[in-house]
């Protein structure tokens, strides 16, 4: 195994970029957790059986993050010095801002399940844009920094989702 201390990329052995094939990613992570599981450790203790357990941790860990394509995305960035800091730095062009508004004032408008699913639809579509677009700035072009302003649309687009569902969750018996 790797070190703990070895970035997501390394501990799975994959290549440092977006793009991932998520069969891969599962197969590389039960591969690991049957190498980490505790279990395969009690014959050597209670110290080899928690370092055994710090392992597990850090691997699940690395699959959240690597399984997650915002998280992944975020992780990228920082990896390579352009932290996304979106607890911080909220500026984001007027034309997104715009459309959010827009979205946002559609779903409060929205009255039938029809109308929800609309919305939802142009939703998923923005997103899949925005996760290309992400694909291209962090594999093709390697620009880390323009890389960050996507993650936080990608961010906003994420919580709007969350919101359309809790929309068509009170709408269904």
């Amino acid at each position: 195994m790797k070190s703990l201390q070895s970035n997501d990329f390394e501990l799975f052995g994959l290549e440092q970029c977006f793009a991932q094939d998520q069969a891969v990613l599962d197969a590389r992570w039960k591969d690991l957790q049957r190498q980490a599981h505790p279990d395969k450790f009690s014959a050597q203790g209670a110290a080899a059986q928690r370092i055994a357990m710090q392992w597990s941790v850090r691997i699940n860990e690395a699959y959240q993050r690597l399984k997650d394509p915002l998280k992944r995305a975020a992780y990228l960035c920082e990896l390579h010095g352009a932290p996304v800091n979106a607890e911080n730095n909220t500026a984001m062009p007027g034309a997104f801002l715009l459309q959010q508004m827009e979205w946002r004032e559609a779903l409060d408008e929205a009255s039938t399940p029809e109308d929800l699913e609309q919305i939802s639809l142009q939703s998923r579509l923005a997103v899949r844009e925005a996760l290309q677009k992400t694909e291209q700035l962090l594999d093709q072009s390697q620009d880390y920094a323009g890389a960050v302003a996507q993650v936080r649309a990608l961010m906003f687009m994420a919580r709007f989702t969350e919101d359309i569902n809790a929309r068509l969750d009170q709408l269904d018996p």
